[in-house]
């Protein structure tokens, strides 16, 4: 039997087809081929139209399709992977009322620290692990306040992978792990989030039905079957957020363990079987993909929205013509700390690590007579990196230590100077897999339907490529440089 992986980020629609006896990937595609349009009405605003996940995916699977030659009888099951915290609203006729907020817009955060002034925080901090920040519930208030007809309309919200679900099956429903990154899960009452419903005028009966992360979830329609190109006994297994699903990805699943990417944002996610929660909300608590209330598995979320973003937009500023991996080596010709220039990378929305303040991206330090496109090239790795060691010190405090982080080598993990400078500054051990997110949410539709016995069976094949551990003779360098960057940081948010 074959296994289908759907990862729907925000940039593009990856498809992966693994054969599940061996594990391994056979096809793989995404589309577009060039990032997906991100329309910003104003400062700080961030939507997508659905239809555009729906159509890249299509066009994604018809090429690994084409590719591998595989009878769509032998697809066996479908998992699904999706960009967290966005907003979809369809009506009675399963229509998309309006473009989607998706996860890096900004426009919420007031209304989620209101709600959190108004229930109380500690109450918000036992019950929803979270403030309800800027997250999906806290979106679906701000159309209920300045669009009330669009709200009118509204017969249930899914988050975006519920969407491709419902496009494939035409049932309308969530998970408990899906509920919970959007500040819509009561972890002590274990149900929807009444309070916060309350709260916002909610009605519960716009929650989809809740099924398990890992089951038979749905069967694909038999319209979704004749044009996707699929066979209609294929069925839907797993679907997860896509920090929860990198997790799986990487096999970490059980407390202590630690996932991180890096793409066009950052995440660091580590598995707790404690309640652990930041009194600030600037990392998150979420239901891990293997989440029960018997046997509680927490992600505690550390996000950056500026990470792989900053990269590519230089790219485009003053690398037009040059690939990342040239990018990587004009940078690797400056020495640690690019001779006191320093990026703060924050140019992608409201930052949660900084009280979802908006700062903006910062540069600092330049000397005209010295720095060179190389300099200014390594000042934005080196201040990504710094930004996941400022969250990773708020983890610390809560009690999430990474001592080994694990990462597909994909994205920024394919730069040196990045892995050098994350395990420099961190003193952790870096350890990259030959996995992503589309092949992961296959290996999660393979233990959602059973195929698999247990998640040891689903990753017997999981190959860690390389190892990166602290150059301990460079410690200082680091030290010094992420100083000079810290203060700069606390210069800009005070």
């Amino acid at each position: 039997m074959h296994l289908l992986g759907f990862d729907i980020g925000s940039s593009s629609v990856k498809v992966s087809l693994v054969e599940g006896e061996s594990g391994n990937c056979i096809a793989s595609s995404f589309y577009p081929k060039q990032e997906m349009t991100i329309t910003a009405h104003q400062a700080g605003w961030a939507e997508q139209e659905p239809e555009l996940w729906w159509k890249n995916l299509k066009l994604a699977l018809a090429e690994v399709l084409n590719e591998s030659k595989v009878s769509p009888e032998d697809i066996g099951s479908i998992g699904i992977s999706y960009q967290m915290h966005g907003l979809v609203m369809v009506d009675k006729n399963q229509e998309v009322i309006r473009p989607s907020i998706i996860w890096c817009d900004s426009r919420a955060a007031v209304i989620g620290d209101k709600a959190f002034d108004q229930i109380g925080g500690q109450r918000c901090l036992s019950n929803l692990l979270n403030s309800p920040g800027n997250f999906t519930a806290s979106k679906l208030k701000w159309v209920k306040d300045n669009e009330p007809e669009l709200y009118d309309k509204v017969y249930k919200i899914m988050l975006p992978g519920d969407y491709i679900a419902m496009k494939l099956s035409g049932n309308i429903q969530t998970t408990v792990s899906g509920l919970s990154e959007g500040i819509m899960w009561d972890f002590k009452e274990n149900s929807i989030a009444k309070l916060l419903f309350e709260n916002y005028g909610f009605s519960p009966d716009i929650i989809p039905e809740i099924v398990p992360t890992f089951a038979v979830q749905s069967q694909i329609s038999e319209a979704a079957a004749k044009e996707l190109g699929l066979s209609p006994k294929t069925t839907i297994t797993y679907r997860a957020g896509d920090q929860p699903n990198n997790a799986l990805s990487l096999n970490v699943l059980n407390p202590g363990e630690i996932a991180t990417t890096a793409g066009t944002s950052g995440v660091v996610y580590g598995v707790s079987d404690e309640i652990k929660y930041d009194p600030h909300s600037r990392v998150n608590t979420f239901a891990h993909v293997n989440y029960t209330s018997e046997n509680p598995r927490l992600g505690v979320l550390l996000c950056i929205n500026g990470t792989g973003i900053l990269n590519a937009w230089l790219k485009r500023m003053v690398g037009e013509n040059l690939s990342y991996e040239e990018m990587n080596k004009l940078a690797s010709n400056v020495t640690i700390g690019s001779e006191g220039l320093s990026i703060l990378p924050f140019g992608n929305g409201a930052e949660r690590v900084l009280n979802n303040k908006n700062i903006g991206s910062v540069l600092s330090g330049i000397n005209f007579n010295i720095h060179q496109k190389g300099h200014l090239l390594r000042a934005a790795q080196e201040g990504i990196v710094f930004s996941f060691n400022y969250g990773m010190e708020i983890m610390k405090n809560i009690g999430i230590n990474p001592s080994v982080i694990r990462a597909g080598k994909a994205n920024m993990f394919l730069s040196p100077i990045f892995r050098d400078t994350l395990a420099g500054i961190s003193g952790a051990t870096i350890e990259l897999y030959n996995t992503d997110g589309s092949v992961g949410a296959a290996r999660g539709a393979g233990i959602g339907s059973g195929y698999y016995k247990s998640s040891a069976e689903a990753f017997t094949n999981l190959k860690k490529l390389d190892t990166i551990e602290p150059d301990i003779s460079n410690k200082a360098e680091y030290a010094e440089a992420y100083e000079n960057w810290k203060n700069g940081l606390e210069k800009a948010i005070r």
